[in-house]
């Protein structure tokens, strides 16, 4: 059987219960959900900066990540914040002092993004 017939994969109740896949609540609009949440030029390589390293700040994230702006990074570090991802820590010391983690959903998220790794290098462009 060819492995990549995915409509054998995804689970459905029954049979003609289509939603399950493409409805409002399907397995097409949590990936879409997912790939929005990813989406951006900076996004992927903040997560992966952040999950080679424990927690880093915004000047190590700036010089690790070549052509990024303080702006850019900012914006999507916030961004990522907001969708639960990375975790701002501000230690409320004089200089200031702010690191950023991955949260458990970003943790969570890696092994997803390392399996699109592997997909990519298994299957070169043509």
């Amino acid at each position: 059987m060819n492995e990549a017939i995915t409509h054998l994969k995804v689970p459905m109740e029954l049979e003609d219960d289509r939603s399950v896949c493409l409805g409002p609540d399907g397995s097409v609009a949590h990936v879409t959900r997912t790939l929005e949440i990813i989406g951006g030029r900076w996004k992927l390589p903040i997560l992966f900066r952040l999950f080679e390293k424990a927690s880093m700040r915004t000047s190590q994230l700036l010089r690790d990540i070549p052509g990024i702006s303080q702006k850019m990074l900012t914006q999507h570090l916030r961004e990522l914040e907001v969708d639960g991802l990375v975790m701002r820590h501000d230690y409320q010391e004089k200089p200031p002092r702010v690191e950023y983690e991955l949260a458990a959903s970003g943790r969570d998220l890696m092994p997803v993004l390392m399996a699109m790794r592997d997909f990519s290098r298994r299957h070169p462009q043509g």
